[in-house]
């Protein structure tokens, strides 16, 4: 998938010269967390979110710091810090330096930038202008409307060596495990290092089509110590691949 496919065309935005407090007033109308900044041309100047109005002088939140700490930072922090505490319009607290993502960009390259530079949203430009925003909630309308797995007609020795293969081809996949397929119903055998490596087995297990159960029968080893603990047998109902 690509980020027009999942973007929002109609951005919600904010000029530079907005006044702070309708800022405030339409993310809280609109229900977003975050606004891009846009000129009057349609060029990105900046974004300004949530985070932007924590400290703030009109709530009493400004920053306060130790008289000795004012001593040991640069006059241009502590003035920086005023500036975004009192200033009136959206151009002195907006964040300018912008990570940005393009109509074309694939949506997991996007996701990525995303999660690299901390944000809940991307504009998305084309030749410097907005066009759209490519943000979380629109990760999450994605993921419900896409349609599930089909069912699948599949034998026993079909579902273990799917299970197999999809297990091999991941960095905590090992030689360890032992899967016994037997109508549909699977049975997890070998040592897990941690939970969460038992946890992804029976995912693995649970999404490959036709398979009815899971049971985890797998035996926790200690790699430092050498133990190994036997566990009580597991069921988890396989969900249905409709």
């Amino acid at each position: 998938m690509k980020v027009a496919d999942v973007m929002t065309q109609e951005v919600i935005s904010v000029t530079p010269d907005t006044t702070v407090s309708d800022a405030a007033k339409l993310m809280l109308k609109e229900r977003v967390s975050g606004l891009p900044v846009i000129t009057a041309s349609r060029v990105l100047a900046g974004i300004v979110t949530e985070g932007d109005f924590l400290r703030r002088t009109e709530t009493g939140t400004e920053r306060r710091r130790p008289h000795w700490l004012e001593f040991i930072l640069s006059q241009g922090t502590l003035a920086g810090e005023y500036v975004h505490s009192h200033a009136r319009t959206v151009s002195d607290v907006m964040t300018r330096n912008v990570a940005v993502a393009t109509e074309d960009m694939p949506l997991d390259e996007a996701v990525e930038l995303m999660e690299r530079k901390h944000v809940k949203r991307l504009p998305v430009v084309r030749e410097g202008k907005v066009v759209g925003i490519l943000a979380r909630a629109n990760l999450l309308h994605a993921l419900a409307a896409s349609p599930p797995k089909a069912a699948q007609r599949s034998g026993d020795d079909a579902i273990r060596q799917s299970l197999e293969s999809e297990v091999k081809g991941q960095p905590w996949g090992a030689r360890q495990f032992h899967f016994v397929v037997k109508d549909g119903v699977v049975d997890l055998w070998g040592f897990v290092t941690s939970e969460q490596q038992r946890a992804a087995l029976r995912v693995a297990a649970e999404n490959i089509a036709g398979v009815k159960d899971v049971r985890d029968h797998m035996f926790w080893f200690e790699p430092y110590s050498g133990v190994i603990a036997d566990v009580e047998t597991k069921t988890t109902p396989a969900k249905d691949h409709i």
